[in-house]
């Protein structure tokens, strides 16, 4: 069965990817996380002036913040280099230029470091992968949009390693405890969105009626994953391109409009 992306809409799936796929999301303020992700260069002067003393309480607190969220996406793009196992307070320190207490200030431990950058990454992957699918026509649109914005995370490069959970799934998945637990959930979660998607697409007959939403699924994110490991390894936009056509080929669209390059 083939679909054309022309078809009438019959229904929008509404279901917050916060509450299905990151519920340990907790960020009343994500613009830290949302916007670039990438290093302030005033990053060291706002952690060296955590450490000091005499500023009124309103802007202390705001510094406070404008650190945490300097760490976390310093934390989010190592953790895509050397693992969430590989980060620890004294790298995280190296790289902003400050001392071990100023990261201490903020996170007691490691572990409370590794699940505070999965709640961050997790942030970052809802904004700029899922919430695009979601504004998308129900169905296959949906499916294709995901993929997609999927693939333009990659191409943003918004972290040097790739997918920070294609990387995390795989390096956590032998390390029992509670930072494998909220990886696992986002994995699940990721897995189940994409399944509602086709259930939805099946139900609208947009894909036939025996497709199997959970080899589907299956199918699209092993694509999605080959496609994180090789733009990854060669820093070939051919590979993502090549991403998107396969995924519309298995999803029957016949009239797809191309992509336009990412600003």
């Amino acid at each position: 069965m083939t679909f054309s992306m022309s078809s009438r809409p019959v229904v929008r799936l509404t279901t917050a990817f916060c509450d299905m796929v990151v519920p340990f999301c907790r960020y009343d303020d994500r613009s830290d996380f949302l916007r670039k992700y990438e290093r302030s260069p005033s990053m060291s002067t706002t952690m060296r002036s955590m450490e000091t003393q005499g500023h009124p309480h309103r802007r202390t607190r705001a510094d406070g913040e404008r650190s945490r969220a300097a760490i976390l996406n310093a934390a989010m793009r190592l953790s895509t280099l050397d693992g969430l196992e590989g980060l620890t307070i004294g790298n995280l320190a190296k790289e902003l230029g400050a001392s071990k207490g100023g990261i201490y200030a903020h996170f007691a431990s490691k572990e409370d470091l590794q699940l505070a950058t999965v709640e961050a990454a997790g942030a970052v992957f809802e904004e700029e992968v899922v919430t695009p699918a979601l504004a998308a026509e129900a169905g296959v649109p949906q499916l294709l949009a995901f993929c997609n914005a999927y693939i333009d995370h990659l191409a943003r490069k918004t972290f040097p390693g790739g997918c920070f959970f294609a990387g995390a799934a795989l390096e956590m998945g032998t390390h029992r405890g509670a930072v494998q637990e909220r990886v696992a959930a986002f994995h699940s979660g990721f897995i189940q969105l994409i399944r509602g998607f086709v259930r939805t697409a099946v139900d609208l007959g947009q894909l036939d009626g025996d497709e199997d939403p959970a080899a589907l699924a299956l199918e699209l994110n092993g694509t999605l994953l080959a496609v994180d490991t090789s733009f990854v390894m060669y820093d070939d936009a051919e590979v993502l391109e090549l991403g998107r056509r396969v995924v519309a080929r298995r999803l029957g669209i016949t009239d797809a409009v191309p992509t336009p390059p990412h600003p």
